[in-house]
């Protein structure tokens, strides 16, 4: 007959069962003691502080180097500078006073002034107040002086200047214009077609310019006559006021 199940664990445990509870027992004493010591162990849990005496590395201080002693530099004495040659010394810049004088003198102004031919005034200077023109039928300016004078009679030169301008003008005819210096011109007009001066002509006062004329249109209804202007500074004056 079977024996039941506790009579034979009985038994068992009675025989080999001693024995294998022993090396339970001792394996689990063992596992017990690696994972004890395993977590002692600072080089397989490098998590796990260890209390030890701390090294202090201390680094000396390297000796100081003494200072190299100062080296005064003594001055090289400046070069002189050569003396320049004779040959490559610089000519002078020319003055103001050294430059050369213009070639044409400028006229002064005239100490003196005559008369161009001799006779009646037939129209005088009228520049703010008109004056009736019988040739042209009406009222306007007249900026000269009307001299009567028949017609070949020679125009002397009013002052001394020079000849600066000779125009055939298609109211005024052959006109000779003059400079005086100063800002002081003239000009003879009614002249005969060919005068006896040049542009650029010297003149002394009293040479002769011309003769009168009959070539001045817009004067044509007057007696045969000299027409004469004087200006100064480009502005229209009374030649009555320089003549004597």
């Amino acid at each position: 007959m079977k024996k039941p199940f506790s009579e034979r664990f009985g038994d068992f445990m009675a025989g080999k069962g001693f024995y294998i509870v022993l090396f339970l027992c001792v394996a689990a004493i063992g596992i017990s003691g690696y994972y004890l010591f395993d977590s002692l162990n600072p080089a397989q849990n490098p998590s796990t502080a260890v209390a030890g005496p701390a090294l202090v590395k201390v680094t000396p201080t390297p000796p100081a180097t003494p200072a190299p002693p100062a080296v005064t530099a003594t001055p090289r004495p400046a070069p002189t500078p050569a003396a320049p040659s004779p040959s490559a010394a610089p000519e002078p810049a020319p003055s103001a006073s050294q430059a050369p004088a213009p070639s044409t003198p400028v006229p002064t102004a005239p100490a003196a002034f005559t008369w161009p031919v001799r006779g009646e005034t037939l129209t005088g200077y009228s520049l703010e107040v008109l004056a009736y023109d019988a040739t042209m039928g009406d009222w306007r300016a007249h900026l000269g002086v009307d001299i009567a004078a028949p017609a070949g009679e020679q125009v002397l030169a009013p002052a001394s200047g020079m000849v600066i301008d000779i125009v055939q003008d298609a109211l005024m005819g052959t006109t000779v214009y003059m400079d005086h210096g100063g800002g002081l011109t003239s000009s003879c007009s009614n002249l005969a077609a060919v005068p006896a001066v040049e542009i650029g002509d010297a003149i002394t006062v009293g040479d002769v310019l011309g003769s009168v004329g009959s070539t001045a249109i817009a004067e044509s209804a007057l007696p045969s006559h000299l027409h004469f202007e004087v200006a100064q500074d480009g502005l229209p004056v009374d030649p009555l006021d320089y003549l004597p």
